[in-house]
């Protein structure tokens, strides 16, 4: 990283990179395809896990569950085979968005989708859901070590802090939320390393993000539903923290609470027309779904029946959220926006 671009190129640069779309008439290319639309599969995936968490203490039908656990299953292989395609036939593209200063955060929501699909595929083939744990914790540990390694290389912009820069610490986190079950002698030290790597960054990243949203020029519109990632290193620090306690105490609650009340005050800076809609929009899904699972174990821990409508409520609106942006991407890959160059 360093100092040579301005915050305006900077700004341009990154809109490119995470998917900020304009009309356009270029036919697509899937040197295109942004690396950010892996954040479709970990909220798909979340999804199904918090309709899974609902059948299981609310008694709610399944259905639901295994069939958005399907769909993000069916996203995940077609989302790597395309990107799989554009390392072969592209790699210098690849090359530039792993080294993107802001862009190549991203390419953390691969890990957290292994490591996310590793629960939900672990439902019915306990050897597969172990192996893809693995794989995805492997990745996730070599990201972090690359994300801090390029921090202390010195000479950074703080115009680069932005909520993507929170995705490595909050896949390190997801590593225990996804492998608490795990039968491996080893993989209790492993989720206590996870822990350690994972709270630590996201600690520091969040206090760089705040830093720069306050003393520096607002993010750009294409840019604003990545907001909404700094709800996710509460709600998934919640999930991580009871997965390894075993209960639900006062700093559980904490965590979920304050991230609950960062959602309040980052909702109406999002959700609103003027965004324009792209990739950049799938931003939005993992730390809401992160956010509805935790509700539902809170809500699970202490069936007051506030907390259970707040759970209930937050599960169908994450739903009809994700089939709203589903739609709507489907929507700019047939119209060749999504693709364009």
């Amino acid at each position: 990283m360093t100092n040579a671009a301005t915050p305006q190129n900077m700004m341009s640069a990154t809109s490119s990179a995470l998917g900020a779309m304009e009309p356009r008439t270029a036919r697509g290319s899937i040197k295109n395809l942004p690396v950010n639309l892996f954040a479709a599969v970990m909220g798909l995936s979340g999804l199904s896990m918090g309709w899974r968490f609902a059948h299981t203490a609310f008694g709610v039908d399944r259905m639901v569950s295994d069939a958005t656990g399907l769909f993000a299953t069916l996203v995940f292989i077609v989302l790597a085979v395309g990107y799989a395609a554009k390392l072969l036939r592209h790699p210098a593209a690849v090359r530039a968005e792993f080294n993107h200063p802001i862009a190549g955060n991203f390419f953390g929501t691969i890990a957290i989708a292994l490591l996310l699909q590793s629960a939900v595929l672990g439902d019915y083939n306990s050897a597969l859901g172990q192996a893809l744990w693995v794989i995805g914790t492997i990745v996730t540990l070599l990201l972090s070590m690359v994300v801090v390694s390029r921090l202390l290389g010195g000479s950074g912009n703080p115009a680069h802090a932005v909520p993507a820069w929170i995705i490595p610490g909050v896949a390190a986190l997801d590593i225990v939320v996804t492998g608490h079950h795990m039968p491996m002698a080893w993989a209790g030290e492993v989720l206590l390393l996870s822990v350690a790597v994972g709270s630590v960054l996201a600690l520091v990243m969040f206090t760089m993000i705040v830093t720069r949203l306050i003393q520096h020029e607002p993010l750009a519109p294409a840019m604003t539903p990545s907001l909404m990632i700094l709800v996710a290193p509460f709600e998934v620090g919640f999930t991580a923290y009871t997965n390894l306690t075993g209960e639900v105490d006062r700093f559980a609650a904490l965590l979920f609470y304050f991230g609950l009340f960062l959602f309040v005050v980052l909702a109406p800076k999002v959700f609103r027309r003027s965004v324009p809609f792209g990739a950049g929009w799938w931003a939005i899904s993992f730390p809401l779904a992160a956010m509805v699972n935790a509700a539902l174990k809170y809500a699970s821990v202490h069936p007051t029946l506030p907390l259970k409508l707040l759970a209930g409520g937050l599960l169908m609106a994450l739903t009809a959220a994700l089939f709203v942006l589903t739609v709507r991407t489907l929507r700019i890959l047939f119209n060749g926006r999504l693709l364009a160059s």
